[in-house]
């Protein structure tokens, strides 16, 4: 009966999971990392980049993202780890509160290209990438399950009942 509950309940977790607007994946997208474009030879090409906020700057008719770069999944979902591509710099034109776009969450932004800018992570001085974002999507904030001791879901180890049986499998 457990193998039968576990995909269903598996399928009907992932109905609930937060899919991205359409407008992500809307492209094409020149294949950059932040790292690449620090040159300043890709002005205008449209780009979509994400990663984690590290800095939300706002100003009189925009807000602007510090942002440590990180690879993108299928769903153009940052896949948060120790790799980076470096990091750029995205600015929108409306008013993003910063209390909700924190340090430490995730977005994605599409936008194009413009000039490099210089700047300083702590006393380093460091040249940005800059993107005019288009759009600009904060993922969801994921929850992590509880553990539980493996005897209570895993086949093949003891039940609450030690290795004489007595469960549900």
């Amino acid at each position: 009966m457990m193998k039968r509950i576990f995909p269903l309940l598996a399928l009907l977790l992932s109905a609930c999971a937060s899919q991205p607007p359409a407008r992500l994946s809307a492209g094409p997208f020149v294949n950059l990392t932040p790292n690449v474009s620090q040159r300043g030879e890709h002005i205008g090409n449209k780009v979509r980049w994400g990663g984690t906020i590290a800095n939300v700057h706002t100003g009189k008719d925009e807000t602007c993202f510090q942002v440590v770069s990180h690879p993108l999944d299928s769903s153009a979902r940052p896949v948060t780890g120790d790799s980076t591509d470096g990091r750029f710099i995205a600015c929108a034109p409306e008013f993003y509160d910063p209390v909700v776009y924190s340090p430490g969450r995730e977005i994605t932004v599409v936008g194009t290209l413009q000039a490099p800018q210089m700047g300083k992570i702590g006393e380093y001085q460091y040249l940005f990438p800059r993107v005019a974002a288009s759009d600009v999507y904060l993922w969801p904030k994921v929850v992590p399950l509880p553990d539980y001791p493996p005897f209570w879901y895993s086949p093949g180890t003891w039940g609450p009942w030690g290795p004489w049986g007595g469960g549900w499998w």
